[in-house]
């Protein structure tokens, strides 16, 4: 009896990488259009994720759960590589969701902050420039 082919998954970040890992036999993903899965003999594609809970599960194992924010999913063969903003994983929803709401809304206030601030440094640079074209 032939062994069962298995896909190979790699989530990234931008500053890391939250798992690569093989021996994957299932993985579902959500888009605008609705969740859909992945299994290791469907054809290639690329679809564009949501803020959502990508699952993934290794034969005969516990699914793992990874609360990812947008991003991009590539299929090529048995190679499936996800690249997001923010990724959380974990195994317990219950555990994973109270490192969501503590870790994303953190990030949420630190990007306002820093929207805050670059709109500061823009507005001056626009009056600068402004200034500079009437002398």
């Amino acid at each position: 009896m032939q062994q069962p082919t298995r896909m190979n998954l790699k989530i990234l970040l931008p500053f890391r990488i939250v798992a690569d890992t093989t021996g994957i036999s299932r993985i579902v993903a959500e888009t605008l259009e609705g969740a859909f899965g992945l299994l290791p003999r469907r054809l290639d594609c690329v679809a564009a994720l949501v803020p959502g809970i990508l699952i993934y599960e290794h034969a005969g194992e516990a699914e793992v759960y990874v609360a990812v924010d947008e991003g991009i999913l590539v299929k090529t063969g048995l190679d499936v590589l996800v690249s997001v903003r923010h990724a959380i994983s974990g195994t317990d929803l219950g555990k994973l969701r109270e490192a969501v709401d503590r870790e994303f809304l953190h990030l949420n206030e630190r990007e306002q902050n820093v929207r805050s601030v670059m709109a500061k440094i823009e507005s001056g640079f626009i009056r600068r420039l402004a200034e500079f074209q009437h002398e």
